[in-house]
């Protein structure tokens, strides 16, 4: 007996449901909402969910997002439509079983034993002998043989014209069709599972209930009880935060439209978060010491969360599902960019804000600084090509895709490029949001990072517009005492006409001879002229002033011939930084310091500096903030979990692996001997059938042949 593929027909009704019948109880309509089923899980396997929709914008653009957020590509698992093509799959294969098992059923309980000799005569498995013995005992002798096999046996004994005949009837393998109700079966449950453990349980309680979605901010103790959930809830899943020394009991669940708040029948409480770190920076372990507070009994119990090692209290389970900041406090400098602007420290909290006022009176400009992220370790790689060229992963300018991809094809002993991974030092992100609501981010290292290319050491500034982008740094040279504060005088220095003017006039001095004072007069007007360029303080073109070595090359493609403009660029560049020089003197000599001496590392400290001073001309804000110090609060972020449903998967996943196995491995076979009597002996016919023909069976006839009938393959 084989499945039938057709759905159940339906005698009584209209024509439309007996066709809908037969379509929701058809196998083939099962197998396409199956296939539609593995589609949608792929997409959702490769597009992420429930992410932020600017997340999708930056990566898709609006168009595709506008169509993924239609069709809800961005929640498959949770999408209206793929739960009511769940619901008709597990509705469509428990009508192919309903429809299918009685027969199965009936099937495994007959031996077939009327089947007459010449049916037994058309079988591809066939064997005639004659035997010795009578019908009867041949028959007894036969089943017993089936019997001692493994084989279930029943004689059938017959009238015929020759005197009385004996039908054994025979078979094995029964599990094969059993492995077709319990694959079908475990569709179903893990199916039922997949409904229970998803969004519709809680979807109905919102629908019935009068939950509705919570969009706001604010507290969550004072979120209304029509957007919060009961603790008697019987499925769910969310998320919850929750801080070192701080309790909470309140996990959130994303839904279309906002949030709704799951209250728990307990307490978690984070003693302490641990984190440990590959060589390379990535994490290598998330641990949670915690203690469950029980709301009803008062019993604090201790518990350790790992990854993949939850912990569980009322049939919810806790799982370490990521990290995060917990409320850090940090302390900032202020480091001027432009003459305006003033030093000055400031402390917040991450993921708070601070208010900023730049002037006075009505038009001053208000800015707001968003704390968004502190960073303790930050691991780079230094090493191969990277730092031959004096990149390294901190400049996102100079990195080499496809030389990263290639490195890693090929054999799989193949020796990538070599690695030098050093931990940086902690780095803060920060926002400064102007009055128009418009934020540009900000990521800066605390310590001067060694770029190992034998220059000096440099504080790195990150700044980008939008997160789609990558931060570009700029690379402020750390001075002889390890601290930014010598290029930084430097910059208001260059700001300052009276300084930089006397800059000159020292330089052109020392840079001629005495007896040739017309000279000197030359030198420094040609050397104020470069520094006015430098520092923005001429009107290139367009009445507008760039300033850095921008401005220097504009003013030379104005006024230099084109054959003559390399050797004028050497030698204005050779002037400009002699008068840099100078001034870093003189605020040197100004703040109390000994002048720096001429050497390797006070001409690497000069020219990182004229980069840097060029590249500040286009720095957007007005400041830049160091981080001067931090107190790490960190916060474990768990997913706690009432699945009923897992149960009844795991009971699925069971029967969907010995249905497999059994229709796969196991093969149902009957046999029948036909012994027609022939005076004191018998005449006997054989037949063997399977429902997979394979070698197998040919050798199990042979055999078969061979004990039951005396005949030698």
């Amino acid at each position: 007996m084989s499945a039938s593929t057709q759905g159940i027909r339906v005698r009584t009704g209209s024509p439309q449901l007996r066709a809908a019948v037969e379509l929701l109880s058809s196998m083939r309509f099962s197998i396409s909402l199956l296939t539609v089923i593995c589609i949608a899980s792929v997409i959702g396997t490769v597009l992420k969910q429930h992410e932020p929709l600017g997340n999708y914008i930056n990566q898709f653009g609006p168009f595709w997002t506008g169509v993924f957020t239609a069709v809800q590509l961005n929640g498959v698992y949770s999408a209206w439509w793929f739960l009511l093509i769940l619901a008709f799959l597990v509705m469509s294969t428990s009508l192919c079983i309903a429809r299918n098992a009685p027969k199965i059923l009936v099937d495994l309980k007959t031996f077939k034993e009327n089947m007459r000799e010449q049916s037994l005569k058309a079988f591809h498995h066939r064997a005639q002998a004659d035997l010795p013995e009578a019908a009867e005992a041949a028959a007894v002798r036969i089943g017993k043989t089936l019997a001692g096999g493994g084989w279930k046996v029943k004689l059938q004994q017959r009238e015929t014209q020759g005197g009385v005949g004996w039908m054994v009837a025979a078979k094995a393998g029964a599990a094969n069709k059993l492995g077709y109700i319990a694959a079908h079966s475990a569709i179903v449950l893990v199916c039922l599972g997949g409904l229970m453990d998803g969004d519709l349980i809680v979807r109905a309680q919102m629908l019935l209930g009068g939950k509705t979605p919570y969009n706001g901010g604010g507290m969550i103790a004072d979120v209304k009880p029509e957007h919060r959930l009961p603790p008697s809830n019987p499925t769910f899943r969310g998320n919850i935060l929750v801080a070192e020394g701080t309790q909470s009991s309140t996990a959130i669940l994303n839904q279309e439209g906002g949030v709704v708040l799951q209250d728990l029948p307990f307490t978690i409480e984070l003693k302490k978060f641990i984190v440990e770190f590959y060589s390379t920076g990535m994490p290598k372990l998330f641990a949670s010491e915690i203690i469950i507070h029980d709301k009803e009994t008062g019993e604090a119990r201790p518990a350790r969360v790992e990854v993949n090692h939850p912990a569980s209290s009322h049939g919810i389970e806790i799982y370490q599902s990521s990290f995060d900041d917990g409320g850090s406090t940090v302390k900032l400098k202020a480091v001027p960019m432009n003459a305006a602007s003033k030093p000055f420290e400031i402390e917040g909290v991450i993921g708070g804000s601070s208010q900023l006022t730049r002037g006075a009176g009505d038009g001053a400009d208000k800015l707001t600084l968003e704390y968004t992220g502190l960073r303790v370790i930050n691991v780079e790689n230094f090493g191969g090509a990277g730092a031959a060229e004096g990149t390294s992963g901190a400049d996102v300018r100079k990195v080499d895709l496809r030389g990263a991809i290639d490195s890693r094809l090929g054999a799989a002993n193949k020796t990538a490029t070599k690695k030098e991974l050093r931990n940086v030092g902690p780095s803060i992100s920060y926002k400064l949001r102007d009055g128009a609501g418009q934020a540009r981010e900000f990521n800066n290292y605390m310590l001067p990072v060694d770029m190992g290319d034998g220059g000096v050491p440099v504080y790195l500034m990150g700044m980008r517009e939008n997160p789609s982008e990558s931060f570009r740094y700029l690379r402020m040279p750390a001075d002889d005492q390890g601290n930014m504060d010598g290029f930084v005088q430097l910059r208001l220095a260059l700001m300052d006409a009276a300084l930089r003017d006397k800059a000159v006039r020292r330089y052109a001095s020392k840079a001629t001879d005495v007896a040739r004072p017309e000279l000197a007069g030359q030198l420094a007007v040609s050397a104020g002229k470069a520094l006015a360029l430098f520092a923005g303080a001429e009107i290139v073109k367009d009445g507008k002033a760039t300033g850095g070595l921008q401005a220097i090359s504009e003013f030379m493609e104005a006024n230099v011939p084109e054959a003559e403009r390399a050797r004028a660029g050497e030698v204005l560049v050779r002037i400009l930084s002699g008068a840099l020089f100078e001034l870093v003197q003189l605020t040197r000599e100004r703040d109390g310091l000994k002048p720096l001496a001429p050497s390797e590392k006070t001409q690497g400290f000069m020219n990182q500096a004229v980069l840097a001073l060029s590249d500040a001309q286009l720095y957007p804000a007005p400041v830049a903030f160091q981080l001067q110090d931090f107190k790490q609060v960190q916060a474990s972020v768990f997913q706690v979990t009432r699945g009923p449903g897992k149960n009844v998967v795991y009971l699925g996943c069971a029967l969907l692996i010995l249905g497999v196995f059994a229709m796969l491995y196991v093969r149902e076979r009957r046999v029948w001997v036909w012994l027609a009597p022939e005076g004191d002996a018998s005449r006997a016919t054989m037949a063997l059938s399977s429902n997979r023909p394979t070698m197998d069976t040919d050798r199990e006839f042979a055999l078969l042949k061979d004990k039951l009938m005396g005949i030698k393959p």
